[in-house]
């Protein structure tokens, strides 16, 4: 189960939604409102990859692999990305410090 409260807190303080808007953005029709739910969850929340299991599974790589960057926060925002391509589309890890070493 979601931490609905805490996903809330940390990633939608700035608007109006509740609960039950993220989980309906998260599993509807309006791609839009799905986007924006998406980037919010992955800039803002603590636990990102868990988070981000609100979408289902086949819209979640759509939604990772079609997010554009940013100019503003573009640095956080990539290595956010970065993490959530690995670890769902098992793409390449770019953020030198966290590479192995050989």
């Amino acid at each position: 189960m979601h931490d609905l409260d805490r996903i809330l807190r940390e990633c939608f303080w700035d608007t109006n939604f509740s609960g039950d808007d993220i989980i309906n953005a998260a599993g509807g029709r309006d791609v839009r409102r799905k986007a924006q739910v998406f980037e919010k969850v992955l800039l803002n929340s603590s636990h990102m990859l868990r988070d981000l299991e609100l979408f289902p599974a086949d819209e979640l790589r759509a939604l990772i692999q079609d997010y554009q960057l940013p100019q503003f926060n573009y640095e956080h925002a990539f290595r956010r990305k970065n993490l959530a391509e690995v670890y769902y589309l098992n793409g390449e890890l770019k953020i030198p410090e966290l590479q192995w070493k050989s």
